[in-house]
């Protein structure tokens, strides 16, 4: 089922062509199609071109996931340790498991220097 496209996609969309499409000339459009592109004008979620979904979109996963799930886009949060946006499942705190064990050694190297800081009263 297809919704109608928010004013923030459709920028979103407009500026992945403009920028990454390999396909989009400015003075010719789309260089395959020798037509305007076809996802400038896109008013509804539904059809994408091939080459934008499978090269162009997941370059940005929010939009990504917006598109590809029926009803509203999921929440994101954003990853303490890279910053990157992802959609969590459940209680994940982390993007990746990178990520994770990234978090795990800055925080035990934190707690072996406060540790070591202390001084024993014996």
């Amino acid at each position: 089922m297809s919704r109608e496209l928010t004013c923030e996609e459709r920028a979103a969309i407009r500026a992945l062509v403009v920028k990454w499409c390999a396909n989009y000339d400015r003075g010719y459009g789309c260089l395959p199609l020798d037509c305007e592109c076809y996802m400038l004008g896109k008013c509804y979620t539904g059809a994408l071109c091939r080459y934008f979904r499978e090269a162009v979109l997941p370059l940005d996963p929010r939009l990504e996931a917006a598109l590809a799930a029926n009803g509203p886009a999921p929440d994101f949060k954003n990853c303490p340790v890279c910053g990157g946006a992802f959609a969590p499942s459940g209680r994940q705190a982390y993007c990746s498991q990178r990520c994770a064990q990234a978090a795990r050694r800055r925080q035990k190297r934190d707690f072996m220097r406060k540790a070591r800081g202390r001084t024993v009263d014996n």
